[in-house]
């Protein structure tokens, strides 16, 4: 049970839960741009499109503080700011990934006339995808997820001895 401004422990697990399966999603779609770096021709035609993950705030019902200010249009006092969203209606509750667009920079030419998706000048159009880039974006993916599961496993330790204080 959620209790105003403050997250249950449950509602922690959630919020790292849902950032986990978004930084997995951002490391298959690095994944996926490092395999097609050489892609020369897709079903689309041209050569494969670097992909971009885009992260978006989910938003989560209110609490009564949110209720009884939306209600009464009077500011509540004492709740911190950052937990006072500017939309009384919603709070942030995780993130999900709000898109996964095409990279918008033209494609690498390079000259190789017996290729055969050679234009009649020789040259051929690679995905501009830098490997470097790549596998700095993987990292970062790997890191984010790494730091949320030990975040799961940190409340996972909260709640255990909440439980154990419960007993005595």
């Amino acid at each position: 049970m959620k209790v105003g401004y403050a997250m249950n422990l449950f509602g922690l697990m959630e919020t790292s839960g849902s950032a986990m399966q978004a930084e997995r999603m951002r490391a298959e779609v690095v994944a996926a741009n490092m395999a097609n770096a050489e892609t020369t021709r897709t079903q689309s035609g041209g050569p494969y499109r670097r992909q971009h993950v885009v992260f978006a705030a989910n938003r989560g019902a209110a609490g009564f503080a949110d209720s009884l200010q939306a209600a009464s249009g009077i500011a509540v006092s004492g709740v911190p700011s950052a937990l006072s969203p500017t939309d009384p209606a919603t709070v942030s509750t995780g993130v999900h990934i709000a898109a996964v667009v095409e990279d918008p920079s033209p494609p690498l030419r390079r000259y190789d006339p017996g290729h055969p998706d050679a234009g009649p000048d020789g040259y051929v159009s690679y995905p501009d995808i830098n490997p470097l880039t790549e596998m700095v974006d993987l990292m970062g993916a790997t890191r984010a997820y790494g730091l949320n599961g030990s975040a799961v496993q940190a409340e996972k330790g909260m709640i255990a001895s909440a439980l154990e204080i419960a007993k005595t």
